[in-house]
């Protein structure tokens, strides 16, 4: 610690005691300018004791040194080397916007900060803290260098990156006060849920865009429900993220774009991969006709619109993921720095609280429809006959308008309906939480509970439930959509609905799903072969012959397969063998120049 700037005369009978605060006060008074302020050399410093006569008294500092806080404690002033320097710069940043460091500082730094502060001004030190947790060693210990219980953080950054530790520990424990460990597999867990999926958005971006050879201007222009919808979830997510920072929320705006994420690449980006296959010429551009150059201009408002996506998602992200942000900025504009670019502003994107809600709910639909299969074993490439959506939401129609065609193409189903009529596909049920009901009503609570399971219960006009002859409060219970037939439905998240499912197959529909499968198959080998994206291909396919055939211009379309042959022949071809329904299916592929 600082030794305390006092001197103290030794002799009681002349008593006297100075207090420095500036180096020039010690040159007055001992003719010296001191360069170590630090013990033992500052205890040379003494003179003989103005106020004795006899000059045999001698001013001498005390032997106290300022517990270490007090100097933490000054860092405010003491870095600006206030008051002797600075003065207007300290004053235009005092109190501090937000001080930041683990929960004991309660009673250190963030005490000491603000008892000097009040002391010399009267003012509190800060304006906001934020208080975190601890990260422990892997075993749960403090980590320590003995027990290298920690993995090593070089190693770490060397495989995984700066960007996922950091991102592991913004949605830890550790930010809302709590521990967490120093694992390597949230670190992992972080790169592979939000860094590799907008690492792999910009790929997809730069392997389309660098086969068209587009450069130069980009716009906003989106033109379809999919380019509108994510331009606004955009929109939304640059308030989120603005409304967390601005109160200093981390963990907010990391889950926001974590979110965020799912919407753009498990939903745009895929249901807009097609868009860019197609061959584009920039100045053909005619959606007025929807003739061939309108779907010139449909792939130029998916270049257009995941660019804007991509610039605007890094400059959001950018605090929180810098060298990623960085890499994609930069190589994706050709500026200087995503770190040198202004804030995103509120009006940077339009707004469609609508639209999102729609496509918000019509994601959820798909995600249910999807569950019910995988419960089901039924293969996502194997179509659906239909189906349901039941909600007693007023605003079906508009889910209808806009998404209809997306949930029926995304969940492979041959036609979705949609009904207001609850009653018909689920039943409303009713759930008692005994924690909060149990103290209010007492003994009664045990026959409200085996009224509830057995679903006897009456709404009553107020909101209020009765059930076995009690009445239950707001807070007391939830009621929830039920299906009737769990095997075929699924309830929708936020008790908005139900979806129910047609699981029956028939051979049309299996000859239509081999086909799918045929096609994953082939696109596959292209993969295994190095063949470009945008490569024309000779196909053969042995094996599920009449589905292929029935279904034959799909597979051309989805492969980029100029022709489909059934027989092998001489030619050196790639082939990649699959099994599909119990069939070996072998696919030959070369690429036709």
């Amino acid at each position: 610690g600082s030794p305390i700037p006092v001197w103290k005369s030794d002799d009681p009978q002349y008593p006297r005691v100075d207090v420095y605060g500036s180096l020039d006060e010690l040159e007055r008074d001992f003719g010296v300018r001191p360069t170590d302020l630090h013990r033992p050399a500052i205890d040379n410093l003494t003179r003989p004791n103005p106020d004795d006569p006899t000059g045999k008294s001698t001013m001498r500092r005390v032997e106290d040194v300022l517990d270490c806080w007090f100097e933490s404690g000054s860092m405010p002033y003491a870095q600006q080397h206030y008051p002797f320097e600075n003065q207007e710069r300290f004053e235009q940043n005092f109190p501090g916007d937000f001080i930041v460091e683990y929960q004991p500082q309660t009673r250190g730094w963030f005490y000491t900060l603000h008892v000097l502060a009040t002391a010399l001004f009267d003012r509190p030190s800060f304006k906001v803290c934020i208080a975190h947790g601890n990260v422990l060693g892997n075993d749960g210990r403090k980590m320590s260098k003995r027990l290298r219980n920690f993995p090593d953080v070089n190693e770490v950054f060397d495989s995984l990156g700066a960007d996922a530790v950091r991102w592991a520990l913004f949605n830890s424990p550790v930010l809302r006060g709590g521990e967490t460990l120093a694992e390597k597999k949230s670190i992992v867990e972080a790169s592979r849920q939000v860094l590799v999926p907008i690492w792999n958005a910009w790929y997809f971006f730069t392997l389309y865009a660098n086969t068209d050879d587009l450069k130069g201007h980009w716009r906003i222009d989106q033109q379809g429900v999919l380019d509108r919808y994510i331009i606004a979830k955009t929109a939304d997510l640059r308030d989120s993220v603005t409304n967390a920072m601005d109160s200093y929320d981390l963990v907010g705006a990391t889950q926001a774009i974590t979110t965020y994420i799912d919407a753009l690449n498990n939903w745009w980006v895929r249901r807009s991969r097609d868009r860019f296959w197609r061959h584009v010429e920039r100045e053909a551009v005619d959606r007025q006709t929807g003739g061939p150059d309108a779907v010139d201009a449909d792939k130029q408002d998916a270049y257009d619109t995941l660019y804007t996506v991509l610039a605007s998602l890094t400059r959001l992200a950018a605090p929180l993921l810098p060298i990623l942000s960085e890499e994609i900025y930069t190589n994706l504009t050709g500026e200087d720095s995503v770190h040198l670019t202004d804030w995103l502003e509120e009006d940077a994107l339009p707004h469609d609280t609508e639209l999102v809600a729609a496509m918000d709910f019509a994601r959820q639909v798909t995600s249910e429809v999807l569950s019910v299969r995988k419960a089901r074993n039924l293969r996502v490439r194997l179509p659906l006959a239909s189906i349901q959506v039941a909600t007693p939401s007023a605003d079906i129609k508009k889910v209808l308008d806009y998404a209809v065609a997306l949930i029926q193409d995304e969940v492979n189903a041959k036609e979705v309906s949609f009904t207001s009529d609850m009653s018909t596909v689920a039943e409303l049920a009713l759930a008692v939480d005994p924690r909060v009901a149990g103290p209010r009503i007492g003994g009664a609570i045990q026959n409200v509970l085996a009224s509830a399971r057995k679903n006897e219960w009456v709404q009553n006009d107020d909101g209020t439930v009765t059930v076995a002859g009690e009445i239950l409060r707001d807070g007391e219970f939830t009621l929830a959509f039920r299906p009737l037939d769990e095997e075929r439905s699924r309830s929708l998240p936020g008790n908005s609905g139900v979806v129910v499912l047609d699981i029956d197959t028939t051979p049309e529909l299996a000859a239509e799903g081999i086909a799918r499968d045929v096609v994953r198959l082939v696109q596959t080998a292209r993969r295994d072969a190095g063949f470009h994206v945008a490569d024309h291909i000779e196909l053969v396919v042995l094996g599920a012959t009449e589905p292929v055939r029935t279904h034959e211009a799909y597979v051309c379309g989805q492969t980029l397969a100029d022709r489909i042959d059934y027989e092998a022949d001489s030619r050196e071809m790639f082939e990649l063998s699959g099994e599909i329904e119990g069939e070996t299916v072998k696919v030959l592929v070369r690429r036709n120049v």
